[in-house]
């Protein structure tokens, strides 16, 4: 008896291993959890980002001031990350990323720059195109806050909701420093 006590003892410990239902990482459960307001905001969110990169990759070699060339920059380098996190959640959850910035407008989506407005800040050029881009990247931080508000009244997904709270906050915060470049002379 005494030499099948280990395989006993073994045989013992490792059921107890199997039957124990092994535990999703917290980070892959939250991943999972999602709603239509999360992908709605993901979508919304990942074609409006596209478009502001569009914008201030315009503005990183045209704009006329440092501090404008230096602002877009620094978007440039937080809307590439949020596009990535984004457009990993969207793959996780299965979901398509939204064709453009209008797709989810019947519906309550904030629209996007027109493709005119884009042609028009493309074709403008010194203090002319710092104005144009000044006041269409305030109207269009505008709707990125307005998109972050829906996805913080009813939205699950705790990475959503957080990215949501961080582009409220920096996206207001750009808003005041586009106006005072807007109200400063070139």
């Amino acid at each position: 008896m005494k030499r099948f006590a280990p395989l006993l003892l073994a045989a013992f410990l490792l059921a107890g291993c199997a039957a124990a239902p092994a535990q999703p990482a917290p980070a892959a459960t939250q991943q999972r959890v999602f709603n239509d307001t999360d992908v709605m905001f993901s979508q919304m969110m990942a074609a409006h980002h596209s478009q502001a990169l569009q914008m201030v990759r315009l503005a990183r070699s045209k704009a006329v001031r440092d501090d404008v060339r230096t602002l877009a920059a620094a978007i440039d380098v937080t809307e590439t990350d949020e596009l990535k996190t984004i457009q990993g959640w969207l793959g996780a959850w299965g979901q398509p990323p939204a064709a453009d910035p209008s797709s989810h407008a019947g519906h309550g989506g904030a629209h996007g720059a027109s493709p005119e407005d884009i042609k028009a800040l493309e074709s403008a050029t010194g203090a002319g195109f710092e104005t144009k881009f000044l006041n269409l990247l305030i109207a269009h931080q505008h709707n990125a806050i307005e998109i972050a508000r829906m996805e913080t009244g009813t939205g699950v997904n705790p990475g959503a909701l957080d990215l949501a709270k961080r582009i409220d906050e920096s996206r207001t915060a750009e808003i005041q420093q586009m106006l005072r470049y807007l109200n400063q002379p070139a």
